[in-house]
């Protein structure tokens, strides 16, 4: 009671020192200035102590009678619905509160840091949290959040996206959405959800979770595997085999999940290379080639793309891929070569110096000279393993196999003896290696 008495004597002070007056509903102050201050006051306090029901009286006064007096009219309504529906589990309480967005747009919605799409994006997502068996209601709250997405663009709370993967995944496992939109979706979203990483970097934990969120709705679908997308997009590739946006659709989802072995995959890549003879055109028959092993014919697609590739990184997946090649068919320095092109490329990337090390050991039976003078290419071969693990700790599992695997292969102490050699002493391995490093030698 004395905490009224006080707020309702400082409202009073307040309606006197700026002359508020009563006026319209679509005035500041609304209908009746006093009973506006003071409910908002009243109701305010309520609010902070969590205890919607008791505010919930004041606060809809100000709502029906003052909807221009505060924005916090509209996220304290939003606090006092959500808290009276997990109170009641009442569904009028989730109508209410799709009316307080509503009402926030109109008299809120430009607003520079919340406007509607902002405002849209919230509303979406509160309508799918508390309706997902709700068919229906998750059509309606996924075009909300759709419009939403469409207006703020790369300023799209995370949450939205990832709401509306979600959403779009049970309207496709319901039949109730075309698994097409959904993928156009996921290429759409995880687009977004880089370009929003690269622009608020502070933001990056919470923008790849969402992305992690994303992908699993997806794959959940059941649209993601390559019979699928096989099946969807061959007869529209079929129709429209001219058609550079969807030939390029198309690419992106089978490369995203890996579907090179697939027929469509080898149509769509050649009529892209038709089409338009680029960097990326190539890049795909190249791995579409090398995935089946027709390496002959993805070599010459790789050095095309190579050739035309402006993105350091790609580039140095190309570099990476021919070196492989090239050692598959033991040309030993050409498969250096690449391999160093992409450590150029791709700084601090360790499966280059794992190929690299590979090379050495495949040269070892034709390598010139004695026994321990082929066995010193072990050294070097190590070297370059212990180096892949050092720039890269995603490949210490196989740089440390490989390490057991081919350290025995050492000179023994009373071979190095014999040739004069000591541990840890430098040594040059001469030939087309031309490295050196240090002496190593087993028990």
């Amino acid at each position: 009671m004395k905490t009224r008495l006080t707020i309702l004597t400082a409202v009073l002070m307040l309606s006197t020192m700026f002359g508020v007056n009563a006026q319209t509903k679509e005035s500041k102050y609304g209908v009746d200035s006093v009973k506006t201050i003071y409910s908002a006051s009243l109701y305010g306090e309520m609010v902070k102590q969590k205890n919607y029901k008791e505010a919930l009286p004041n606060w809809r006064y100000i709502f029906n009678n003052a909807p221009k007096f505060q924005r916090s009219t509209y996220t304290n309504g939003v606090k006092i619905m959500r808290g009276m529906y997990y109170a009641t589990k009442d569904k009028k309480y989730v109508d209410t509160l799709m009316t307080v967005y509503d009402q926030r747009v109109k008299y809120f919605g430009t607003n520079r840091k919340y406007p509607a799409g902002w405002i849209l994006g919230r509303k979406g997502g509160d309508l799918f949290a508390f309706n997902k068996k709700n068919m229906a209601k998750v059509k309606e709250a996924y075009t909300i959040m759709q419009k939403s997405i469409s207006m703020r663009g790369v300023d799209s709370e995370a949450a939205v996206v990832n709401k509306t993967m979600e959403a779009g995944k049970l309207l496709v496992m319901a039949g109730e959405l075309a698994p097409e939109l959904l993928i156009n979706d996921y290429l759409a979203f995880m687009d977004l959800l880089k370009a929003r990483m690269e622009k608020f970097p502070k933001k990056a934990n919470n923008v790849k979770g969402a992305i992690a969120n994303v992908e699993n709705d997806f794959f959940a679908a059941g649209v993601a595997d390559c019979e699928t997308l096989s099946s969807i997009f061959t007869p529209k590739f079929e129709a429209n085999p001219e058609d550079m946006v969807l030939i390029n659709k198309i690419m992106k989802m089978l490369n995203r999940q890996e579907c090179e072995d697939g027929a469509l995959y080898a149509k769509v890549a050649e009529q892209k290379y038709k089409l338009e003879p680029s960097a990326d055109a190539a890049h795909n028959l190249a791995k579409m080639f090398f995935k089946k092993k027709q390496f002959s014919k993805s070599k010459g697609y790789f050095e095309k793309s190579i050739a035309l590739e402006g993105d350091a990184e790609i580039k140095a997946d190309l570099h990476y891929k021919m070196a492989i090649i090239l050692l598959s068919e033991n040309k030993l320095v050409a498969s250096r070569k690449h391999a160093y092109a992409a450590i150029k490329n791709k700084a601090n990337w360790g499966q280059p110096y794992i190929v690299i090390g590979k090379v050495y050991i495949a040269g070892i039976k034709t390598f010139p000279g004695k026994a321990h003078e082929k066995q010193a290419v072990y050294w070097v071969a190590i070297d370059k393993f212990m180096k892949a693990k050092s720039v890269d700790p995603e490949c210490a599992v196989e740089a440390n196999k490989a390490i057991q695997t081919y350290s025995k292969y050492f000179p023994g102490k009373e071979e190095g003896f014999m040739q004069g050699l000591k541990e840890g002493d430098s040594y040059k391995v001469g030939s087309w290696i031309n490295e050196t490093t240090k002496v190593r030698l087993n028990p």
